[in-house]
């Protein structure tokens, strides 16, 4: 829903006028469609590279059980995990990236765009160089068991994890492309390229079982290249998209004197703290069953992950495309309620999830022909953290600007002693189920829940802020 200030107005449309609208009136309406396009295009994307994905995923999945065993694939799934362990990578200069672009009328003419593109580059670059000095450190000291428990193979298991962080850290600041993509109000596209991913890893995992290379502890190896590849990808399509900003604010990265960068620390610090806590929360519940449960049960979890997450990038995609839609809002001072998006989320993922649950068994036999059973407490675990999701993700977007993301640290880092204490609780009595059963009862309390009170006084306050102006 949007309110237009104007609608208050002293000046607001006659009936003549009403009859032959004005400029503005043609710009709302077409920003009113452009929203609608890019959510239902980006999904539409999403559904079409989830299909891809899936394909790929099962088939892929199915090659590393049968030609390396359940042990490769759990560590695969393990491995998967590593960026949770460094969740401060980003830094929060994507929340800063998607709203100073969104926000500007003409990015490409922009000077503080293009500092703040450099300020970016700069800031990942650091922060790669960190990652990449904790990788080999974590590789030479044998500290990679520790952080990641039993799941990793004797044989490789700690050379793969070093070689996953090396990788993740070389294609960190090639990521600013797909945020830039995001801002741009291009989501569909970035959506599109992402799904290149799991065919790329399907190819290169076929290629290795075709030449018969011993390949089973690093096949997880094979997925950061595939993201390295896929952030290439978008970092050109966005240089050529927003062409000469991107070139611009890469070339002033050493020009640190002449070429100063912009404060971003306003946006960046809550998204930091929120991007520490989040992962801790949702993101390790392989690494709970590594230490708690047994490869079976990592088996378990991680084929539903794969198959319920479809689902989930879904929502996050469609999520995505409203954040620039929310933060351009924001800056012509509209106010859009994100509340009746959650209910077309909820509805559309929820549905998805239970069809999705009802094909199950025919997808694990196809999978894993028969190794791997997924229980009705695992199913039904995932299809409650979808709909969680999907109510989260538009009520997330749109407090994107820094008094929301203030908003959310406290609840989000609360999730952290949540998650893992009702996961460390369920593990031994649910097993798989445990950590996704405890994932949703966090996102309830300390997301779903908050976030719907703050949105729902926000919308009151900048009702009443926007009567007050006129």
């Amino acid at each position: 829903m949007v309110t237009d200030r104007a609608a208050h107005s002293p000046h607001a449309p006659t009936a003549t006028s009403e009859a032959h609208p004005t400029r503005r009136q043609l710009r709302e309406e077409r920003r009113r469609g452009s929203a609608a396009r890019q959510v239902s295009s980006t999904a539409a994307v999403k559904v079409i590279g989830m299909a891809i994905a899936g394909v790929a995923g099962m088939v892929t999945s199915r090659l590393i059980i049968q030609h390396y065993g359940i042990d490769a694939y759990a560590q695969y799934g393990v491995l998967a995990t590593l960026p949770s362990l460094i969740p401060f990578a980003d830094l929060g200069v994507a929340a800063v990236l998607v709203n100073v672009i969104a926000e500007s009328r003409h990015p490409r003419r922009d000077p503080r765009v293009v500092r703040t593109i450099t300020s970016a580059f700069r800031i990942l670059f650091t922060s790669a160089a960190v990652i990449a000095l904790g990788a080999i450190a974590c590789g030479v000291f044998g500290w990679w068991p520790a952080l990641l428990g039993d799941g990793l193979m004797p044989q490789g298991g700690a050379l793969a994890a070093t070689l996953c962080a090396l990788v993740f850290a070389l294609a960190l600041p090639l990521g600013v492309g797909q945020r830039l993509l995001v801002s741009a109000g291009r989501t569909a596209l970035q959506t599109g390229f992402s799904a290149l991913g799991s065919p790329l890893v399907l190819l290169m995992v076929a290629a290795s079982v075709a030449l018969a290379l011993p390949m089973g502890p690093y096949v997880a190896v094979f997925s950061y290249l595939a993201s390295a590849v896929v952030a290439v990808v978008c970092l050109i399509a966005a240089g050529r998209l927003l062409h000469p900003i991107v070139g611009d604010g890469l070339r002033d990265v050493p020009r640190i004197r002449t070429a100063p960068g912009v404060r971003v620390v306003d946006v960046a610090w809550p998204m930091l703290l929120q991007m520490m806590a989040l992962p801790v929360a949702m993101q390790t519940g392989r690494l709970m069953l590594s230490h708690l449960a047994t490869p079976e049960d990592i088996a378990q979890y991680n084929l539903a992950s794969q198959l319920f997450g479809l689902v989930v990038q879904s929502v996050a995609a469609g999520g995505m495309a409203l954040w620039p839609l929310y933060a351009r809002a924001r800056a012509d001072g509209r106010v859009r309620s994100p509340l009746p998006a959650s209910l077309v989320f909820l509805a559309l993922a929820g549905a998805a999830a239970c069809l999705l649950w009802l094909l199950l068994d025919w997808m694990t036999m196809l999978i894993s022909d028969g190794q791997i059973q997924i229980g009705t407490s695992l199913a039904g675990a995932f299809v409650v953290f979808v709909a969680l999701q999907a109510v989260k993700y538009p009520l997330g977007m749109y407090m994107t600007d820094a008094r929301g993301l203030r908003f959310q640290v406290l609840p989000i880092i609360a999730m952290v002693p949540i998650s893992l204490g009702l996961a460390a609780l369920f593990i031994p009595a649910i097993g798989a189920a445990g950590p996704v059963w405890a994932t949703s009862i966090a996102v309830l309390l300390c997301q779903v829940l908050p976030n719907a009170w703050y949105v729902r006084r926000d919308l009151v306050r900048r009702a009443r802020e926007g009567e007050r102006e006129s």
